[in-house]
């Protein structure tokens, strides 16, 4: 019988005991034989590194493995996060040997083929979002929005226009405010109507000459598409700004609407969110940004041009804002992105996006009898619920629910964001997961609230199953243990 994966997992140097070793080599037979390391540099012990065998390695890091959630276990419902199945075609065109074992500093004459999937690429991500170029070297989300404000300040800057304010809904994704402070500019906020959307004549009276961009998240962190966005475009335009768009919502968004064709004029997008290369530990992330061409002067360099039938790297542009990240950023990313885009074709996006919202939405007709519904909007493609009521009716709150849920097999939802919703259980289905597999949620929620109601502390004490408890999360951002030392 395997050990219970309740039973906590002990660390190396608890186990550690005096001369038991990992391996052994045989002696020394051919004589005085120099090893290419002088012996200054050799050393017998180490002194407080674990003694262990090589069973006890693997079968602690093999039990350790078996705590982790993914994407290959069940339903991973984190709002705003987009994590979806990454289809394993992807897996074996990543490993292609002629992408696989190409170096970035090969001369162009030996990568044609992986510059070629770049260019093209580019022009899907461009035709995607009604945008005209497109920049695969940001490594992330975040570094995208990095980059989408550097190009918005070099193109002010350029007409001697340089502003120092950008303006950044409530509801927009937490980064970025990080992101436009990065780059020297002042935060201001702008409050969401009684619809979750942006407060369009909060808008309109703030908008002035030293505005230099909105950021919007589009849908945004409500999981409800700004109605009014071409009018936001309109007064930002019209006060001479530019209007950033948070792309890391794009999946609700796929065949359906482009966002350049509604104004926005740089956006980030998440290949590790909308486009299924693996996400968190699975991958490095990857956040292209798309732009349209008066920002063209300003890329990140160098760029991928495309000569009758070869591509090369152009370095020689004088207005760049430089590198953003070594050579063209994560390869590996942008092969698996390449080919979702491929595999799916346009009709396949469409229905991603389509079945994206109908998860959501499924989801929401099923739950907001249990939970409280702060906005009646409709949703997209995730839904955000409070826990309103129920900590009012029983004392439980979101954290409580998203612990118990572990007992039930699931990762938790993301809780308590947006910050305008107080309780916010923000959940995301992606459509990757089948009619089954919410079915089964849902009856976990709603086995929570029951339980909620008749027995409270057993949803205020969970997770009763898992290897660690609840974790004192204040002391351990305050005060954070990052080493073991013995007693």
């Amino acid at each position: 019988m395997a050990r219970s994966l309740r039973e906590p997992e002990k660390l190396l140097f608890e186990i550690s005991r005096k001369n038991h070793e990992g391996y052994r080599t045989p002696a020394n037979d051919v004589g005085d034989v120099p090893v290419g390391i002088e012996d200054a540099y050799l050393r017998e012990d180490i002194p407080g590194f674990p003694e262990v065998t090589e069973v006890e390695v693997v079968r602690h890091f093999t039990r350790i493995s078996h705590w982790n959630y993914a994407l290959d276990d069940g339903l991973y419902p984190l709002g705003s996060c987009t994590m979806k199945h990454n289809p394993r075609i992807n897996e074996r065109a990543a490993r292609l040997p002629g992408f696989a074992e190409s170096h970035p500093l090969q001369p162009c004459a030996t990568t044609q083929g992986s510059l070629r999937l770049m260019h093209e690429l580019e022009g899907y991500l461009a035709e995607i979002t009604g945008m005209d170029r497109v920049t695969l070297q940001p490594a992330a989300g975040a570094q995208g929005e990095l980059t989408g404000v550097l190009l918005i300040r070099a193109y002010l800057t350029s007409r001697g226009d340089a502003r120092r304010v950008i303006l950044i809904p409530d509801s927009a994704h937490g980064t970025n405010p990080a992101s436009a402070a990065l780059c020297g500019y002042g935060i201001e906020e702008i409050r969401s109507g009684p619809d979750g959307c942006v407060d369009v004549e909060h808008l309109r009276e703030r908008m002035g000459k030293d505005v230099a961009a909105v950021m919007l998240t589009n849908p945004n962190t409500l999981g409800i598409f700004e109605s009014r966005i071409q009018e936001v475009c309109s007064i930002v335009h019209d006060g001479g700004g530019l209007v950033y768009m948070d792309g890391a919502n794009m999946n609700a968004m796929l065949g359906l609407t482009r966002p350049g064709d509604a104004g926005v004029d740089v956006l980030h997008l998440n290949l590790h969110k909308t486009f299924t290369t693996p996400h968190g530990g699975g991958g490095p992330g990857s956040g292209p940004v798309a732009l349209k061409k008066m920002l063209a002067p300003f890329l990140p360099v160098p760029v991928i041009e495309k000569e009758g039938d070869t591509f090369r790297l152009r370095h020689d542009m004088p207005h760049s804002i430089g590198k953003i990240r070594s050579f063209q950023g994560n390869f590996g990313m942008l092969v698996r992105a390449y080919t979702y885009i491929r595999t799916m074709g346009p009709d396949g996006l469409k229905e991603a996006a389509e079945t994206a919202i109908l998860n959501a939405n499924y989801l929401r007709g099923h739950l907001d009898d249990v939970l409280d519904l702060p906005y009646d909007a409709p949703s997209l493609h995730e839904v955000v619920l409070s826990d309103r009521t129920l900590e009012e009716t029983t004392g439980v709150k979101a954290l409580d629910l998203a612990k118990r849920l572990l007992d039930y097999g699931f990762h938790p939802p993301t809780v308590y964001f947006p910050l305008i919703v107080k309780g916010a259980v923000m959940i995301e289905p992606t459509e990757t997961e089948s009619r089954e597999e919410l079915d089964t949620f849902i009856r976990a929620i709603k086995s929570i609230v029951a339980e909620a109601r008749s027995n409270p502390e057993i949803v205020k004490t969970a997770p009763h199953t898992t290897p660690v408890r609840r974790l004192d999360e204040a002391s351990a951002a305050r005060k954070p243990r990052l080493r073991w030392k013995p007693e």
